[in-house]
């Protein structure tokens, strides 16, 4: 008997860590395709997943660090949803490519046109982002998650150094340092290198058969010289006899 009331006991307790653990597997985040580097550009997807069983996910609203604003933000289509991107003026512009920039992405808004996220199931949602900051080791995002029965959660809670997570966890992409020699700096000089190297080997090659072409002709011309040296003796010696 007390051994059956042990087992009970122990399997509430195994159900009720289960479903204190749930949530952490299941709210909104981003990651990085590829890399994020310092200072460079990344495309990020932000997972959504359906929490709920009898419920819906018809709106994601993702709100951007104001401390680190992004001048570019593009949206890539996903399929059964629209996108709007938000932007506003900045206290102290930006400088990108040479150009001073005044405004930067605030809120990107995804809304579905049809049955959006349905439960059992989650979404992603792309965006191509930069330049990142040089001077973070991360973006911290705010997501708000809408539901078709008008519930919303607020996945704005930032993850604190040496604390717990958080029970609705904001959206933190991680940043990695820079690449060596700026990459696509890097490569364009490359390709230019090789541009100047296959210059070179066309113009020696293109020497080299005007020198072969003179030659041939010159030797040419000694044969044809020769021959024709020849058919005057010849001639010279059927007069003669």
């Amino acid at each position: 008997m007390k051994a059956s009331r042990v087992s009970v006991v122990g399997g509430v307790a195994a159900s009720a860590v289960l479903l204190l653990s749930v949530p952490a597997f299941a709210h909104v985040s981003v990651s990085a395709e590829g890399e994020a580097a310092k200072g460079g550009y990344a495309t990020v997807n932000f997972k959504v997943p359906n929490e709920m069983d009898d419920a819906s996910t018809n709106k994601l609203e993702i709100s951007f660090p104001e401390d680190h604003p992004l001048a570019s933000v593009m949206t890539q289509p996903v399929p059964g949803w629209t996108a709007k991107v938000t932007k506003t003026k900045l206290d102290k512009p930006l400088e990108m490519h040479g150009e001073k920039i005044d405004e930067a992405v605030s809120k990107v808004t995804w809304t579905a046109d049809g049955k959006g996220v349905q439960p059992g199931s989650f979404q992603k949602f792309p965006l191509s982002i930069g330049a990142l900051p040089e001077d973070a080791d991360e973006l911290v995002f705010k997501a708000v998650q809408t539901y078709d029965n008008k519930e919303v959660v607020r996945w704005i809670e930032p993850q604190q150094k040496g604390q717990e997570e958080p029970e609705h966890p904001a959206p933190a992409l991680a940043l990695t340092a820079p690449s060596e020699g700026h990459g696509a700096a890097a490569s364009h000089d490359d390709a230019k290198d090789d541009a100047k190297s296959g210059d070179k080997s066309e113009s020696a090659a293109s020497d080299s058969s005007d020198s072969t072409a003179r030659v041939l002709g010159i030797v040419g011309i000694v044969v044809g010289a020769a021959g024709v040296a020849f058919g005057v003796l010849a001639g010279r010696r059927r007069v003669t006899s």
